[in-house]
């Protein structure tokens, strides 16, 4: 054991320490203080390593209950303690599963607060099982860190305002792993390689990039021979994913994380984060203890009356997110990646969970929500919430706190109910397009309140929706029971991909349909990763665990649908040049709608058809200057529609800017080019979208008036 004798020398002395700040906190006169909650724990040990793969501590530091041990806080102060120092903790105390205590003192635990983690090659998921079901060698451990080691050059959070948003969904490995991204392989993955992609998203018109799960998840939670790719697994709510890194040194890969939001800020992009502060990898009572287990179950997690697992989140747990220990660590962490990382919001996976009491029971007014609205710290932030939770609990639209967005999944469910033809579906396609005043008017919320997308990560692909009537998971190994059955999809006449140009043109129109919507429609815009091109997921519409082609981007559909991605890039750019009358700024959303002149019609004028075998809609939009009008003209029917047109105003003609039924480039015109039409009439076409833009009568030597 002489190399545990040298590293105590190295380490000198150790003391008490304070209770407070929680985690591994380095100090100036060379010490760390180490803070950890562990209630009714009735002895913990600090256990400091050399190595990821070290199988046994280089030392133990025992804190004593009467010294280092305050209330329900365990705490020592250990000399000589630089960055980078592994450490983890050894916690015993009473095995009671029936009163809801687990604690084992053979296992591991990870500090929650602890900022980055080092991963042995070897590591296994049950490394961190009931009674030790490994090695401590294959065990994860944290690692010290300091905070404010990293020159930021001045860069903060851009605080953009809402209504400039436009939000790319995309998965940062996924984005940039494909043989094709032409990102070097060093980098190709990773958060670096993803500063090459920048130019491509500027060009694309998006503002902000919400990346799929970054925390520390475990990639073991997943079918056999699967790795978990979605990282809707989490192990720490403050460490970076080590997967994301070119350095495999965990302080690096701080740096390599910062210096992409750093790249992306000096780009003008913003940096979401999707968050999962609903549950953790520890999963039922089967499952590992990384940490939160092992210190405080009861604390940490839904328990019922037989001190069961809760699971309204269908991962095996949830997080007892209104505990006042749980609570402290959310905002602490919010707060640590906004502060330390610069990230610009967050998006909150099944976010109805943390409305829920200790007994799982909806809260009218849940103290973590208002913690988070109220946060100074977190004023400007970007707060989006997925209203929704697994077990049925639906608050789109009733959301707690004020400065919350929300995902809107009634726009998602309308657009694609109308686009598939549906019948009964015009009245709600009407609101959605004018920010849903049905579900968000009454709270007095402006319309980025509703973020709007058809597609996301979860479900089918843009490209799918169109090719695919039902679900093919079977690739997750899961005999394809995996992923939801209600996709409101149409396959437009063949299951999966089709070589009949009907088919393959009926596709490319309805796939217009849904962008166009998406980018015409008030409130803030979502695009997941590769819509604009086509991605295809061969109908998988839960790949969480396909870390493989079938969810990489492949770039060389840039080339080959190079005409879906103009027509993208088209109606992005002029969503940016639209006149700030049409959507006043700081206005809430019902007087912005009082501000703009919208009138309803069917085939013709000013005779709207709502009935519920209505497939049409026209909708006209004036702002109060007059200087913007737009006539959108919708036909969702398998047969041209033809559509009387209401006067586009004096001395004014209407011109066309998009026609989904025409091939490209005549499905969207720059307005630059528009050319006005000869006729009061317009024929859509079967399931089609037009605009018409309201343009100055042109002289007779074509010279605008």
């Amino acid at each position: 054991m002489a190399e545990t004798s040298d590293a105590a020398t190295a380490w000198g002395d150790s003391g008490p320490g304070r209770s407070s700040p929680l985690g591994a906190t380095l100090r100036s006169d060379g010490s760390a203080n180490f803070s950890v909650y562990a209630r009714d724990a009735g002895r913990v040990e600090l256990c400091l390593f050399e190595r990821a793969a070290a199988a046994e501590p280089a030392r133990r530091i025992a804190m004593a209950s009467d010294s280092h041990h305050i209330h329900q806080y365990w705490h020592a102060r250990v000399e000589g303690i630089q960055a980078g120092q592994l450490y983890g903790y050894r916690v015993e105390g009473p095995e009671r599963p029936q009163p809801g205590d687990r604690f084992d003192a053979s296992n591991l635990l990870l500090d929650p607060y602890g900022l980055a983690l080092a991963i042995p090659s070897g590591y296994r998921r049950g490394s961190h099982g009931r009674c030790c079901q490994g090695s401590w060698a294959m065990a994860l451990k944290s690692v010290v860190a300091d905070p404010d080691a990293f020159d930021w050059e001045g860069d903060r959070p851009l605080q953009r305002p809402g209504r400039e948003t436009l939000i790319y969904e995309l998965h940062v490995r996924g984005f940039t792993r494909h043989p094709s991204s032409a990102v070097p392989a060093s980098r190709a993955g990773t958060f670096l390689g993803l500063i090459d992609k920048i130019p491509y998203l500027r060009d694309l018109g998006v503002t902000a990039v919400e990346l799929l799960p970054v925390f520390q998840f475990d990639p073991q939670a997943a079918p056999a021979g699967r790795s978990n790719y979605w990282g809707y697994q989490p192990i720490s709510f403050f460490a970076p994913h080590h997967a994301y890194g070119v350095s495999k040194q965990p302080l690096a890969l701080l740096d390599e994380f910062r210096t992409m939001v750093k790249a992306f800020h000096r780009a003008g992009l913003e940096v979401i984060l999707d968050v999962v502060f609903n549950h953790t990898a520890e999963a039922g009572a089967d499952g590992p203890s990384f940490c939160f287990r092992g210190l405080s179950n009861r604390a940490y997690y839904l328990l019922d009356g037989q001190q069961n697992y809760m699971d309204v989140t269908g991962c095996g747990n949830s997080l007892n997110a209104n505990q006042a220990v749980v609570r402290r660590l959310i905002r602490h962490s919010l707060r640590y990646w906004v502060q330390q990382m610069h990230v610009d919001g967050f998006r909150f996976d099944l976010a109805s969970v943390l409305s829920r009491d200790e007994h799982g029971q909806p809260m009218p007014l849940p103290p973590i929500l208002w913690d988070i609205d109220t946060d100074p710290v977190l004023a400007g932030t970007k707060l989006i919430a997925e209203a929704w939770d697994a077990a049925g609990f639906y608050q789109v639209g009733s959301f707690v706190g004020d400065n919350w967005q929300e995902w809107n999944g009634r726009f998602r469910d309308d657009v694609r109910h109308f686009l598939r033809g549906d019948g009964g579906r015009v009245g709600a396609l009407s609101q959605r397009l004018i920010g849903s005043p049905d579900i968000y008017a009454a709270e007095g919320r402006e319309a980025e309140q509703s973020v709007n997308f058809v597609t996301c990560h979860d479900g089918f692909t843009l490209a799918d929706l169109v090719a695919y009537n039902r679900k093919h998971n079977e690739g997750n190994g899961e005999a394809n029971r995996d992923g939801s059955d209600d996709n409101i999809s149409w396959n437009c006449g063949v299951e999966g991909p089709s070589e009949q140009p009907e088919v393959i043109r009926l596709r490319q129109r309805q796939m217009r349909n849904f962008l166009a919507i998406l980018l015409l429609s008030s409130g803030t815009p979502m695009l997941s990763m590769g819509d604009e091109l086509g991605r295809s997921q061969g109908g998988n519409n839960n790949a969480y665990c396909q870390d493989n082609p079938t969810s990489w981007l492949d770039w060389g559909l840039l080339e080959r649908h190079g005409d879906l991605h103009r027509f993208v890039r088209e109606l992005i750019r002029q969503r940016h040049q639209r006149d700030h009358e049409v959507e006043p700024q700081s206005l809430s959303l019902s007087e912005a709608l009082a501000r703009i002149e919208i009138s309803w019609h069917g085939i013709e004028p000013d005779q709207p058809d709502w009935s519920e075998t209505s497939h049409s809609l026209a909708v006209g939009f004036r702002s109060s200057s007059g200087r913007h009008h737009l006539l959108a003209l919708f036909n969702a029917w398998w047969e041209l529609l033809p559509f009387r047109l209401p006067g586009p105003g004096d001395d004014r003609q209407w011109c066309r800017w998009i026609d989904t039924s025409q091939a490209s480039p005549q499905d969207i015109c720059p307005w630059e080019e528009l050319e006005p039409l000869d006729s009061g009439a317009y024929a859509v076409g079967p399931r089609s979208l037009v605009v018409l833009v309201s343009c100055r009568r042109r002289q007779p030597n074509g010279s605008g008036a």
